[in-house]
This record gives structure tokens, C-alpha cells and sequence, in this order.
């Protein structure tokens, strides 16, 4: 019994250094040089199954989908390559074990939809092609869609940021000012829930051009949430940081841009992110309606020809452009609020 309990201090100095040693690099988690097997394998055999799928369908007709095999070949061999260096990259074995899961669902799902599609013909044609014809269509007309991409782009961003300035104008003056704050409030909720697009007859009727009338309209969009968040994260700013300000001699100006405005900067972002989803559906339907380029014209252009593979490849487009835009938001806040990181998270 006495050795044993001699024992223990000396296990806890060794569990320590060992634990230390781990932290420091110097000794390897016995879990990170273990590699797994299915996760190695995860993305090639379900190209490999959506190989076969498409091999299956298309047997007769090889040529057809060209730019769909070649697509499923590059994901095939990125796999490979990603499965032979998994053992020497940590960023790359993190990156493999966290999104190899969704990678191969996403290419099963593809292969299903190949089958439902093509194989088996329960949707019908032209509303839902196969992944290969919209994949055709997105390269075959790739110069429409890039301009289109950049049309839309722009759009969006002189919309959004113009209303992000403005929202950020009226929110902190309606949060600070009580009697700023007893006019705008009202106009705020009387205005603020009607959706921009129910705008668009107005618009088009006082604009001098459709892309400023979109561009206005989706600035409204975004006024909204940033405006009332803004306001939200001012008015709420704790009352001791303001005190401790003044009693070190704090100006009006030095307590709105130092102390209040970097305090509601949480609520400030999440009137962001809601501008910028309220912005992509107010892009979409004022480009559909009146304006002659972009992402949203693209579609009713489309549909009017009964070109539903170019349909759906504006779509895909849309995902991604509208998903980048969103993680960039997101890179944008980790930076401002990186004192949030780990304590935080949505």
C-alpha cells in the first residue's frame, strides 16, 4: 500500500509532462497517427458508385455527359491524391474527417438523382435533367452565366453596402438618442416589415432606371435588420462602461465610437448577416422583374425558352455565389469579434 501511494505523484508528474509534451508537439496523440481507413475512402467509392450510375445509363451512348465523367474522374483522382497524403498533412487529415462525410453524400446524391433522372424517368423531362445536362449547360454557356454572375455581383453589393451605411447611420442615432429615437421607432416598425419587393410597382414607377431602383430596393432590405439591431446593441450597452468612460473624461463623440458602437458590434453583425440573406431574395425577384442582366434575369430568361438545364445551373451558381458571400461575412466577424472565439458561437 505505502509503495503504491509513493507511486502516485510520480504517475501525475509523467501523465503532466506527457500531456505537456503533447501540447508542445513534442510527443504525437496516438489518435492523430492512427488514419481511418473510411474516412480515406469515403469520397472514391462514392465516385467510383456514381461512375458506375452514369456508366450504366449512358452505356450506349458514351459521348453524352462528357464534361459529367470528366467532372466525376477529377473528384475520383482528388480523392485518391487526398487519401495517399492524409498521413503527412494535420490540416488536410482535420479537413478529411470533418467533410469527407458531406463530400460523398453530395456525390451519392448526384448518383441518385442521375438514376430517379435519367435511369429510371420518374421526374419529368425537361423540368428535372440529370446532373450531367445541367453540368453541360453551365459550361456550354458559361460566358452568359459569368456575366450575368457579375452583374449580379455588383448589383448586390452597391444595394447591400448602401444599405449597411444607412442602417448603421439611423440605428445608432435611433439607439442613442431618446428623442431621435421617439420619431424613428415608429417609422421603423411601420416600415421596416413591409418586404422590399412588395416596393418594386413604386420603384419602377419613381426610378430613372431599373438597375437603381433594384439597387435601391435591396438596400431596403438591408436597412431594416441593421438598423434595428444597431439600435438594439446601442440602447443596450451597459451603463457601467459608460460611466467609467465619463468619469475619465469622456466626450459625447468618444462614448458613441469607442464604448457604445464597439459594444453592440455583436448585435450590429447579426443585423448584417440578416441584411445580407434579406438582400439575395430581394436580388433575385428585382432582377427577374425589370432588369436586363443577372443571375435572377438569367432564370426567367431561361424558363421562357424551356431551357431548364440552364435553370438549374443558374441555381447552382447561386448557391455557391450566395454561400462564398455568407462565409466571407463570417471570416469578416471572426476577425472584428476574435475576442468572441470560443466563447460564442453561432
Amino acid at each position: 500500500m505505502t509503495n503504491a501511494l509513493e507511486e502516485l505523484p510520480q504517475r501525475a508528474v509523467a501523465a503532466n509532462g506527457h500531456r505537456a509534451g503533447a501540447e508542445n508537439g513534442l510527443v504525437a496523440p496516438a489518435a492523430t497517427a492512427k488514419s481511418r481507413p473510411h474516412t480515406l475512402l469515403l469520397v472514391p467509392v462514392a465516385a467510383g458508385i456514381a461512375l458506375a450510375i452514369h456508366f450504366f445509363i449512358t452505356r450506349h451512348q458514351l459521348s453524352a455527359g462528357q464534361y459529367y465523367w470528366l467532372f466525376l474522374f477529377i473528384v475520383l483522382g482528388a480523392g485518391l491524391v487526398g487519401a495517399a497524403l492524409y498521413p503527412f498533412f494535420s490540416g488536410l487529415r482535420e479537413r478529411m474527417h470533418n467533410l469527407s462525410a458531406i463530400f460523398a453524400a453530395a456525390i451519392l446524391l448526384l448518383g441518385l438523382w442521375e438514376v430517379i433522372t435519367s435511369g429510371l424517368r420518374l421526374l419529368p423531362l425537361p423540368y428535372f435533367p440529370s446532373p450531367a445536362a445541367i453540368l453541360d449547360s453551365m459550361i456550354n454557356d458559361r460566358g452568359l452565366l459569368f456575366d450575368s454572375t457579375w452583374h449580379s455581383l455588383m448589383m448586390l453589393m452597391n444595394g447591400y453596402v448602401l444599405g449597411v451605411i444607412v442602417g448603421l447611420i439611423s440605428g445608432v442615432c435611433i439607439g442613442w438618442s431618446s428623442s431621435i429615437r421617439y420619431w424613428g421607432m415608429p417609422v421603423l416598425k411601420i416600415v421596416g416589415p413591409i418586404p422590399a419587393t412588395a416596393w418594386i410597382p413604386l420603384a419602377m414607377v419613381i426610378s430613372p432606371s431599373t438597375a437603381v431602383s433594384s439597387a435601391a430596393l435591396i438596400a431596403l432590405a438591408v436597412w431594416f435588420p441593421v438598423t434595428m439591431l444597431t439600435a438594439s446593441g446601442i440602447s443596450n450597452t451597459r451603463a457601467s462602461y459608460l460611466d467609467v468612460a465619463r468619469t475619465f473624461g469622456a466626450k459625447e463623440s468618444y462614448l458613441i465610437f469607442r464604448v457604445a458602437i464597439p459594444a453592440a458590434m455583436p448585435n450590429i453583425f447579426i443585423g448584417l448577416f440578416m441584411g445580407l440573406g434579406a438582400s439575395f431574395l430581394t436580388l433575385v425577384v428585382a432582377e427577374s422583374v425589370g432588369v436586363k442582366s443577372g443571375l435572377g434575369w438569367y432564370v426567367s430568361w431561361a424558363q421562357g425558352w424551356a431551357e431548364y438545364g440552364k435553370v438549374y445551373a443558374a441555381l447552382v451558381i447561386m448557391a455557391g455565389f450566395f454561400s462564398s458571400l455568407m462565409t466571407l461575412l463570417f471570416k469578416v466577424r471572426d476577425i472584428v469579434l476574435v475576442w468572441q472565439k470560443g466563447i460564442i458561437k453561432w
